[in-house]
Formats: structure tokens, C-alpha cells, sequence
């Protein structure tokens, strides 16, 4: 898993570098035709790891009900971010990534509720988890950048 866990990273530290010199404009910014924005795939991002990974195995998530509602599938922008809003999910981004290897290393994931994925994936374990979330987020990378191309 140690690789999953890497690869993880390296596509956060992309969406970070994505947005890096946008301002909250850009970022808050729905281009016609698009039902979301780039902050709103920051949130999702944050949103869905937490509830794929710490959720269905029955553990506490570290984002209050507020912000997964905010930001789980089916939702969307419901206003402007701040800055504050922007400096939480970029550290969150980091943190998140840092804790879910360590508490997967100490053991924490013990039980999963399978579920099966708006892709039709069924997902049995946390490690299907991880892995379903890597590629969730490597997608709405891609989707990140065609919208900053649209602001």
C-alpha cells in the first residue's frame, strides 16, 4: 500500500500546484456550461477521501457534517469560498493524506462497509478504498485542469 499511499500525494501536491496562482475569483468562478468550480473540486476531493476511507469503515471523519455535506457527491457551490475556506482545504489536502497513512499503518481500518461507486465499482475493503479514492482524485485532476483553462 506504501505506493498507493505515494501516489496519493503526488496527485494532492498537483491540484495544490494547479491552483497555486489563481486568485479566489478564478477559483470561486463557475464557467458557463459547468455546474461546479476549481474550489468546489478542492472541497470534493477532501470530502470524498474522508468518507470513502474513514466513513465506510465506521470511523470518525476529521471534517465536520457541515463540510462533507458541502462537498459530497451530489452537491455544489452553494457560494463563494474565502480565504480562510482556501487555507483550510490546501492544509487539510496535506494533513489528511499524512494521517490516513499513519492511521493505516497503526491498524486504525479494522472494518468496511462495501459499497458500490457512481463508476459501478464495488469497493470491500479500506485498501479498495484507497485505491477508488486515488483514481477519484487523478480524475478530478483532469477535470481541474480543463476549468482553469475556463478561467
Amino acid at each position: 500500500m506504501k505506493k498507493h499511499f505515494e501516489y496519493l500525494k503526488v496527485t494532492r501536491n498537483n491540484v495544490l500546484k494547479l491552483i497555486e496562482n489563481l486568485d479566489l475569483a478564478q477559483l470561486n468562478k463557475i464557467p458557463e456550461g459547468y455546474n461546479n468550480n476549481l474550489a468546489w473540486n478542492l472541497g470534493h476531493i477532501v470530502a470524498t477521501q474522508q468518507l470513502l476511507c474513514y466513513g465506510l469503515s465506521g470511523l470518525p471523519m476529521d471534517m465536520d457534517n457541515e463540510f462533507i455535506g458541502k462537498y459530497r457527491k451530489g452537491s455544489k457551490p452553494e457560494g463563494d469560498i474565502t480565504q480562510a475556506d482556501l487555507d483550510f482545504m490546501k492544509n487539510q489536502m496535506i494533513i489528511l493524506a499524512d494521517k490516513m497513512e499513519d492511521d493505516y499503518g497503526n491498524g486504525t481500518f479494522k472494518e468496511y462497509k462495501e459499497y458500490t461507486t457512481s463508476f459501478n465499482a464495488t469497493l470491500s475493503s479500506v485498501e479498495d478504498g484507497i485505491i477508488f479514492n486515488n483514481m477519484h482524485e487523478a480524475m478530478h485532476l483532469g477535470f481541474m485542469i480543463a476549468l482553469k483553462k475556463m478561467v
